[in-house]
């Protein structure tokens, strides 16, 4: 019996990846073309879906679980309604990642800042 004037606070359900919550909401399958900042310089890759909270790329290298990513997309013109292409500066967390058929990587992205900027 629970004392007047006490909650019970209950813990998010964890999934087995560690990341609850991340994947909740709704993905579009987009492609569109990223520029990826890391140490070793940029490239260029394609975003298979993206999400209110993240995004997942197809990319040939390993980018551990936990890693820190910058990377940029690009939004054509005609998608957005404007004159000049929209770039939003991104900064997040690999949450996943995994060996697919084509020996090829799928990296799984929370974005944690962005930024909009007309190119």
């Amino acid at each position: 019996m629970s004392e007047p004037g006490k909650q019970s606070v209950t813990e998010a359900p964890k999934t087995p990846k560690g990341y609850a919550g991340v994947q909740g909401a709704a993905r579009f399958p987009i492609k569109l073309p990223v520029a990826l900042k890391s140490d070793g310089g940029e490239q260029t890759i394609v975003t298979e879906n993206i999400s209110a909270n993240g995004v997942l790329f197809r990319m040939d290298a390993d980018v551990p679980i936990g890693s820190a990513v910058d990377f940029t997309i690009s939004l054509p013109a005609d998608v957005v309604g404007g004159e000049s292409d929209v770039r939003v500066d991104c900064r997040g967390r690999v949450i996943r990642s995994f060996q697919e058929a084509e020996g090829r990587r799928g990296v799984g992205v929370v974005i944690d800042e962005y930024k909009f900027e007309r190119a």
